[in-house]
């Protein structure tokens, strides 16, 4: 099944999204036919300039969606947080399909309209995902700031071509599996909803105000084909560390400029997401109490356990040892 569509200002994907499986929209919520899978798609809306979509099914055969250019500016703001627990995958432009992480698929995605992108989502699987759209002038007086930096003036910049990628925290997870189990009819729920919604707008963002405030630089859909590739050849082996020589021939870009679109984009150094990835594979394995420290450090090519143990407690706080107790 392939759902295709143009970001517009106007556009509501719940509308469309029930005339294309020709079903009715009921109180904002369209329920998937049993023909179909099971589950629903519910919307609300805080006012004409600001909603959060909520997607929770299964169904029967893949769904893609694709999402297509619109060079009409950003006037409409869209903010995708998959909390989904298995790989899904995710391209843009002419790119084949590639799984967005190594164990499950939850992470933050802000476009501009520009880039067009394609997500499959399997069949037979839960589909999990929030979608937050927010006009332009109500994100900035939501955030309210004198001195907006360079990714939010980016953001809200017409005519700007961006793309972001965040990993989703534990407490964006929480938060959205929460909401996710609200009961509607409660006579405050849309209340509660809209300030969760909005403290979904501000863990993003808060995110995002931790990194470089850098020129951004301008992307295309041919530079995200690239990068989505790369970050795939990084992660495709966490025991061998990136050589950034072999990735910019890859890639065929200049070392200068892959390295300063890659951090743009996914918020960090080539070689420091690879040693994040790899220290979230080390926790994924001592979680599941059948490595031990010794075998997960040389599985994920360290010669040196004392460096593995160091790096482990840097990033967790804890040693692998007593972070495999404690798990």
């Amino acid at each position: 099944m392939l759902f295709s569509f143009s970001a517009t200002a106007d556009f509501d994907f719940l509308t469309q999204f029930a005339r294309y499986i020709h079903v009715p929209v009921e109180k904002d919520m369209l329920q998937i036919p049993e023909t179909l899978g099971k589950g629903y798609i519910r919307r609300l809306a805080f006012g004409s300039d600001f909603k959060i979509t909520f997607h929770h099914y299964i169904l029967k055969e893949d769904l893609t969606i694709k999402r297509n250019c619109f060079e009409g500016g950003n006037e409409l703001i869209t903010l995708f947080f998959y909390s989904n627990e298995q790989p899904l995958e995710i391209a843009f432009d002419k790119n084949p399909n590639i799984l967005f992480s190594q164990r499950d698929d939850s992470a933050i995605q802000v476009t501009s309209n520009d880039l067009s992108s394609t997500i499959r989502f399997p069949a037979g699987h839960q589909i999990n995902y929030a979608v937050v759209g927010v006009m332009v002038p109500r994100l900035k007086a939501l955030l309210s700031l004198d001195r907006p930096d360079n990714i939010l003036k980016t953001i809200t910049s017409s005519g700007s071509s961006f793309l972001f990628f965040e990993n989703m925290a534990a407490e964006t997870k929480l938060l959205l599996k929460n909401m996710a189990e609200v009961n509607m009819h409660d006579g405050l729920s849309h209340f509660y909803m809209q300030i969760k919604t909005q403290e979904l707008v501000y863990l993003l963002f808060h995110k995002l105000s931790l990194r470089e405030s850098t020129a951004h630089q301008t992307i295309n859909s041919a530079d995200v084909e690239r990068l989505l590739y790369i970050r795939n050849e990084v992660l495709k082996d966490l025991s061998v560390p990136p050589v950034l020589a072999e990735l910019t021939q890859i890639a065929a870009m200049s070392e200068t400029k892959l390295k300063l679109l890659f951090k743009q984009t996914f918020g960090s150094s080539i070689y420091n997401y690879f040693q994040q990835a790899r220290m979230e594979e080390a926790a994924f394995l001592l979680k599941q109490g059948s490595h031990s420290v010794a075998e997960v450090g040389y599985e994920l090519g360290f010669s040196n356990l004392s460096h593995f143990s160091r790096l482990f407690e840097k990033h967790y706080g804890l040693n692998p040892k007593r972070y495999s107790y404690s798990a």
